[in-house]
Parts: structure tokens; C-alpha cells; sequence
């Protein structure tokens, strides 16, 4: 499906959410494969569209949109009508998958990973800070544990029978954790198991880090 949508950025599990999305929605889109801190993003032509040079950045039509969850959530809501994810449907049902997607991007991704990631990663850029690494993973499972029993109850994904934004944004940070050697408690991984099994998810993989590879 032809859409004028073109989206910037590849390598990077905030890049990954977006090309997820896109592709569980089916549609077709132009892809420029920048990495992060590689130059690509310091070009005027892409700071014209984003001066934070940061990835990933998606265009539609006139339209540019940055930050990874509004990105996959303008997404969902503008081709709602495709009926390929998950649309809350009321006040209260729409409250309780904002509470989802706050949690996940407050908690899991910039107050624990990102902080990882800063200082494990990006030591050469940010400084080791081997302690505060430590308190970001510790905290990181605190939290997921703590919300373990509701992705326990909720099956196969957080709303039910169909993926939303929420699932997308837990996916991608568990395997975020994953990837920085985070042992997930038994429900985190049972979740993960079902939704790596989705075509969309494995063809973003694919997508995602291999076009960083090449």
C-alpha cells in the first residue's frame, strides 16, 4: 500500500519499533538505512528534518514526526481503519494502554536502558559509570517484575488477541534487556517467545539491523 511515507534511521531498537510498525500495517515505505552516531545523521538535509540529529525520524507526506513512540502510535491511529492492531475503544481502556506505554518508555527504556546503554556502550562518550549500570539493570527488573503478572494474565499480547503499541514498545526493550545480558523473569519470556513468532516482527529484524550490517 503506497502511502508517500519515507523513514529514517536502521540499527537501534527505537528504529526497530517504527519498521515494526510499519510493516505490521502493511505498508510500503522508502527507507534510508542512517545510523546513529555515524555522521549521517549531522547532514543538513536531516537536520532539516530533525536538529536533535536522532533517529528514527518518519515523513508523511509534508508531515515529520521524531521519537519512536509517537512515531509507531500516529501510525496505529491513522491507519486504525486497516484494523491491524489494537484501538482502545473508551476512555478507560484507552487510559489503561496509555498507562502501559508510559511505563514502558519512562521505566524500561530511558530511566534503566538507555542509562545502560549511556554508560556501557557510549563509556567513550558519556564516562563509565559501572554503578549507576548496575542500579539501571537492578532497576529495570524491579519494575518488570513487578508488572510480570499482568503480562502473564494477558495473552498472547497486553490487550488480547491483537498487537498494540504497547506490545511493540515491551518487545523491543525486552530485547534491548536481552542483548545487554538481563536474565527476564519466566512471564517476560514466555511473552517474548509468542509475539518473536509474528511475520512483522522477524521481517523488522531483519530490516532493522541488517541494513546496518550491509
Amino acid at each position: 500500500m503506497a502511502n508517500d511515507l519515507t523513514l529514517w534511521g536502521a540499527g537501534t531498537s527505537r528504529t526497530m519499533r517504527a519498521h515494526w510498525m510499519l510493516l505490521e500495517l502493511g505498508l510500503d515505505y522508502q527507507f534510508h538505512p542512517i545510523g546513529s552516531r555515524t555522521g549521517e545523521t549531522q547532514t543538513n538535509e536531516f537536520k532539516q528534518l530533525n536538529p536533535r540529529h536522532k533517529i528514527p525520524v518518519l515523513q508523511h507526506g509534508s508531515f515529520v514526526l521524531t521519537e519512536s513512540a509517537a512515531i509507531i502510535q500516529y501510525l496505529s491511529e491513522t491507519f486504525a481503519g486497516l484494523g491491524r492492531m489494537y484501538v482502545a475503544s473508551d476512555c478507560e481502556s484507552r487510559a489503561a494502554f496509555n498507562e502501559w506505554c508510559y511505563f514502558i518508555i519512562s521505566e524500561l527504556d530511558a530511566a534503566s536502558l538507555y542509562v545502560v546503554r549511556r554508560h556501557e556502550g557510549l563509556k567513550h562518550v558519556y564516562g563509565e559509570a559501572p554503578t549507576a549500570v548496575e542500579s539501571a539493570k537492578s532497576y529495570f527488573l524491579h519494575n518488570l517484575e513487578a508488572m510480570a503478572p499482568r503480562i502473564e494474565r494477558r495473552s498472547p499480547y497486553l490487550f488480547g488477541e491483537q498487537l498494540s503499541v504497547a506490545d511493540i514498545l515491551l518487545m523491543t526493550c525486552l530485547d534491548w534487556a536481552t542483548s545487554e545480558r538481563i536474565s527476564l523473569p519466566e512471564p517476560a519470556l514466555r511473552y517474548r517467545e509468542r509475539v518473536a513468532l509474528r511475520p512483522a516482527y522477524q521481517g523488522a529484524l531483519a530490516r532493522n539491523f541488517a541494513a546496518r550490517k550491509a
